[in-house]
Formats: C-alpha cells, structure tokens, sequence
C-alpha cells in the first residue's frame, strides 16, 4: 500500500495507482480543503504543495507521487490559520462563495516562498486559478498585505 508524506505526517493509503491525489487527499485521509473544480487542472481548486511547488491535485495519479514527496495542503500550510495569506484574506474579505478560495491561497503561499515581494506581474503570472466571483483585485491586495508582513514557519 503507498505511503505518503501529507503535511508533515506519514499516510498509508490503499487504492489504485492512477487515482488522482485529490481523491486521495479526500476520501482516503479525509483532507476535503482541496476542492474538485474542473477536473483538467485548469481552475485551481485543487491546488496543493509538493515539494514546495503549486501543482493541481487532480492531475496528479497516486502512482506518480514518491513517498518522499512531501504534501502540503491547506490543513497543512499553518497550524491555526496564522499563515500571512490566511490573515491577508480575512483582513481583504478575499471570499464570497469560497469555493476556489483554498486553492487560491495554496497558490498564493507558494509565490510568496518563491518571490517575497513579488510585484503586480508576479502575481498576475502565479496566479492562474479562477474565480468565478472575481475578487481578482482582492487577491491581489491580500498578497500585497502578506508579504509585507513579517515571514511565518510555514510547511509550503
């Protein structure tokens, strides 16, 4: 049975190879942050870290992911919603319906770790999942909030 590394803690898991890890994340451990949005890695609601990196959950089969790969979802990125992002989305009231919003914030998290004080084109370019509500200039103005607040010892 695989194992995988999720958020800091070994999951054994008991499927098929080519099921895609954000069913895994869901029904095998109970992980239901990562939302199924379109289903070819287009929207975003599934975004999750590996290895530090943004990756769309549902276009990743479980027989591709390393037991060593670590797996970071938005359970994981902080222990109690501490994370920069997290607090830049409240204080920008970043949500209406909320359905993309973990996904968003996944993305989020990861250009942070990858570009500090990243720029409007930084963000324009990483931030390619989609919301159907179009906070878009909220997102924006979040990921401005977080980065310049100081870092947090995130799992991303």
């Amino acid at each position: 049975m695989p194992k995988l590394n999720v958020n800091g803690k070994t999951v054994t898991v008991n499927t098929e190879g080519d099921t895609p890890l954000l069913w895994v994340l869901r029904e095998q451990i109970g992980l239901t942050g990562s939302k199924y949005g379109c289903g070819v890695g287009a929207c975003g609601a599934c975004s999750v870290h590996v290895n530090g990196e943004v990756r769309r959950s549902c276009q990743i089969e479980l027989k591709d992911v390393k037991p060593t790969d670590k797996i970071v979802t938005i359970e994981g990125l902080s222990r109690n919603g501490s994370h920069p992002i997290q607090k830049a989305w409240l204080q920008h009231e970043v949500a209406q319906c909320g359905y993309c919003q973990c996904g968003q914030i996944m993305a989020a998290a990861a250009l942070l770790k990858k570009k500090p004080k990243p720029t409007d084109k930084d963000i324009d370019e990483a931030m390619t999942n989609i919301c159907r509500c179009g906070t878009y200039h909220r997102v924006r103005q979040a990921i401005h909030t977080a980065a310049s607040n100081k870092p947090n010892n995130d799992r991303a």
